[in-house]
């Protein structure tokens, strides 16, 4: 998938726009947020996914989300992060950020399954790109952890995988085949 030369801008300035927030030397699983956000995209790449959805997952945990706490900016500067990233490829992060997961990832392949938002606590129907993008973001970020966390993919992989079947409509082969290849196989033998 190519890219064009406004996609390489919003790249830079997202990377940017990181680097100000302190993304490179917030703690997270794996080293900074900054790697973890890195490995994120580069997955969503290698599943081929359109330029805003790999900006989002590039910029995914800006406001924080339902897992991890710290958020980069607030959600009333939001759009600085549209002005870096572009609307469409904000508005998944703050779809993502917003979301409630107790209460929202067992309806999310129903078209009538209801949504969260955790910042409003509004509940609504998401649209199919809405729900779509939630899935395949979720899982680039779930299957990251798992790749650089042995005890995250020992205690959290089976669910994940049972989670992720269950998403099925709703995620590319790319991220299936992903999520079985990591989450289904053993994991490898601890050392020391």
């Amino acid at each position: 998938m190519g890219s064009n030369p406004d996609d390489s801008a919003a790249f830079a300035a997202a990377h940017a726009l990181l680097i100000r927030q302190g993304a490179d030397t917030l703690p997270h699983p794996g080293g900074t947020l900054l790697a973890h956000l890195t490995r994120v995209e580069s997955r969503l790449t290698g599943w081929n996914a359109r330029p805003a959805l790999r900006l989002a997952g590039l910029c995914h945990a800006f406001y924080g989300t339902d897992g991890f706490a710290e958020s980069l900016l607030p959600l009333e500067r939001r759009a600085e992060l549209a002005a870096a990233i572009g609307a469409e490829a904000e508005e998944i992060v703050h779809f993502y950020a917003s979301c409630d997961r107790e209460f929202s990832h067992a309806g999310l392949p129903r078209a009538d399954g209801p949504f969260r938002d955790r910042f409003t606590d509004r509940t609504f129907l998401p649209t199919a790109r809405q729900r779509a993008d939630f899935a395949e973001l979720t899982a680039a970020n779930e299957l990251d952890l798992a790749a650089v966390n042995t005890e995250f993919r020992e205690r959290w992989g089976g669910p994940l995988l049972r989670l992720f079947t269950t998403w099925r409509p709703l995620l590319s082969e790319a991220a299936l085949a992903d999520a079985r290849g990591l989450l289904g196989r053993p994991a490898p033998p601890r050392r020391g």
